[in-house]
């Protein structure tokens, strides 16, 4: 009993965070703050937007193309033992190769299934992107997929507190179902915010209706991956602990606001949910979405998302799953927050 209400009364300190955030924007809307919220929610502050251009469409896909080549190609060697041809993989900036991909040891074949599906839709999200910017659209970067000892999905594991002792210290997301799963759970919701968060700066009506298209997919593939952890997880429960290690090894990664001087807050803790289920009013419920009070999804900007993807709280310009850092012709989309 003690446990429920210790439980209940963190989530209603979490409600009351959120609360107070949802209040902040509000009172920045009302003054007619928007268009400059929406430069610093990209990491830019108002104060740097005479030294600094605000974001072009082609800059934000530009930006969502980078996460997709990220994603493709994990999913595409996982289910395919191949990365993606080459003919999608040119542009401008400079183009790297992937480290580290191959097939994963599958087995369930509903993992299988569900992996085959993603692989394919990420893929199309590639090539989709890759059309919409036509001539300005990026190569892929050096991508670093390593299941090994010194890669980064060990990293990430190390860095989330997972017990690697039975794996002699390394994760391999390819080993096995569990392990693919938990791999895939670092980018997938990482994807949907970032989309969030990109979406209300793009200004071409026709850009806007892609995005949310892809934003939707996305989504898709999170609740996917969310809802088989959590049924994995009844019959090994270590599954959803370690993805709630996951999510709040985001958190503090991403920290709470953009680096650059008087950028709005726009992340609180805990936002990034783990999917254990929740004892709320002496229920439990599952958690498959990341939800807040109002049952809506938080956001993530350029900066935050680069601190997961380059795993670090610092500022820097690569690392993680980018070793060279990601492709951008707006330099300020490139870099992670200091946190």
């Amino acid at each position: 009993m003690a446990d429920s209400v210790e439980l209940i009364e963190a989530l209603d300190r979490r409600v009351k965070r959120r609360d107070e955030r949802r209040e902040f924007f509000r009172h920045a809307l009302s003054v007619g703050t928007l268009a400059a919220g929406g430069v610093a929610a990209m990491g830019f502050s108002t104060a740097a937007r005479a030294q600094t251009a605000a974001p072009s469409d082609s800059d934000i896909l530009n930006l969502a193309l980078n996460l997709e080549y990220l994603e493709a190609q994990f999913y595409v060697y996982a289910v395919r033992g191949e990365g993606l041809p080459a003919a999608q993989l040119t542009g401008t900036g400079r183009q790297g190769a992937v480290t580290g991909g191959r097939k994963a040891n599958l087995t369930d074949r509903t993992v299988i299934q569900y992996a085959r599906e993603i692989a394919e839709d990420e893929v199309a999200h590639v090539a989709a992107l890759r059309s919409a910017l036509g001539n300005a659209a990026v190569a892929q970067p050096a991508i670093n997929i390593s299941g090994a000892a010194d890669g980064p999905f060990t990293a990430a594991a190390l860095a989330a507190g997972i017990d690697l002792s039975a794996s002699g210290g390394v994760f391999d997301p390819y080993a096995n179902d569990d392990n693919f799963l938990l791999g895939a759970y670092i980018f997938e919701d990482v994807g949907v915010t970032a989309y969030q968060g990109a979406a209300p700066l793009i200004s071409n009506v026709d850009i806007v209706d892609a995005a949310a298209g892809i934003l939707a997919a996305e989504a898709f593939h999170a609740g996917i991956i969310r809802s088989a952890l959590y049924a994995r997880g009844v019959a090994t429960p270590v599954l959803r602990t370690n993805a709630d290690r996951i999510s709040d090894a985001r958190d503090l990664l991403d920290g709470n606001r953009a680096s650059a001087a008087g950028s709005l807050p726009t992340i609180v803790a805990d936002d990034d949910q783990g999917i254990s289920p929740m004892t709320v009013n002496g229920q439990v419920q599952a958690n498959i979405v990341p939800t807040d009070s109002t049952g809506r999804t938080f956001s993530r900007t350029s900066e935050q998302v680069h601190n997961i993807v380059y795993l670090t709280r610092n500022q820097a310009t690569s690392g993680g799953f980018f070793p060279n850092g990601t492709n951008n012709p707006n330099a300020a989309l490139t870099r992670s927050g200091a946190n």
